[in-house]
């Protein structure tokens, strides 16, 4: 989506098990801002071809050919990328850093045992956490990748890129210690906010008029 000449760009990057569609509403209002926008399926996702899966490993390597993608397309113009869950992680665990000037990080988790074990714990309880070491030991053979190569956590240090984390007050997916462990673990210059009463959803649709307001808040400071 063409925006205005040296207003900058933004990739928007998916969830697991969601398409770029998901990103429409917030593809909306920085167009009106006046961002040229991409949109893009991951790999195994939406329209795109790919049979597995990965949670930001392989995924890393589509955020890193949209960013190359959006660089050829919009010549000139600073880039952002907003990444909700795991199109968080492909844009902290790419490699080499994604040439982007700033991020937007919702609900990305620290590493794939925290991931596996909250999520367990969600539909279990306390009992679920047991299963835990099973099902890491399974990325392998299941995924080609392991649960040491998916840890954002080890990343964000890395990025210099300004960074926004937003977290959910009530997400049990990535619990609001994790999202505080990320955010102490990054690089200057960094934001943290807080959605109160959110879970692991839609933070946009949640929260729609605030969220705008601190994206563009942000996007005019770092693009």
């Amino acid at each position: 989506m063409p925006g205005q000449s040296g207003r900058g760009a933004v990739v928007l990057m998916h969830g697991v098990r969601a398409n770029r569609l998901s990103m429409i509403d917030r593809a909306r209002f920085l167009a009106r801002a006046g961002y040229t926008v991409l949109l893009f399926d991951f790999q195994a996702h939406g329209e795109s071809s790919g049979n597995q899966i990965t949670f930001g490993y392989r995924e890393s390597m589509d955020a890193q050919s949209a960013v190359q993608y959006l660089r050829a397309n919009a010549p000139g113009e600073q880039i952002a990328l907003i990444g909700v869950s795991m199109g968080g992680a492909a844009a902290l665990l790419s490699s080499p850093p994604l040439d982007v000037k700033a991020m937007v990080l919702e609900m990305v988790y620290p590493t794939a045992d925290q991931a596996i074990s909250n999520r367990l714990t969600a539909r279990f309880g306390i009992a679920g956490k047991l299963f835990v070491p099973l099902l890491a030991w399974q990325l392998r053979p299941r995924l080609g990748v392991s649960a040491n190569e998916l840890r954002p956590i080890d990343k964000v240090g890395q990025i210099s890129a300004a960074k926004l984390f937003i977290a959910g007050s009530e997400d049990k997916y990535t619990p609001l210690n994790e999202s505080r462990q990320m955010f102490a673990s990054a690089r200057d210059p960094k934001e943290f906010w807080i959605v109160n009463g959110a879970g692991h959803e839609d933070l946009y649709r949640f929260e729609g008029r605030e969220y705008e307001r601190r994206v563009l808040d942000f996007f005019s400071r770092y693009l």
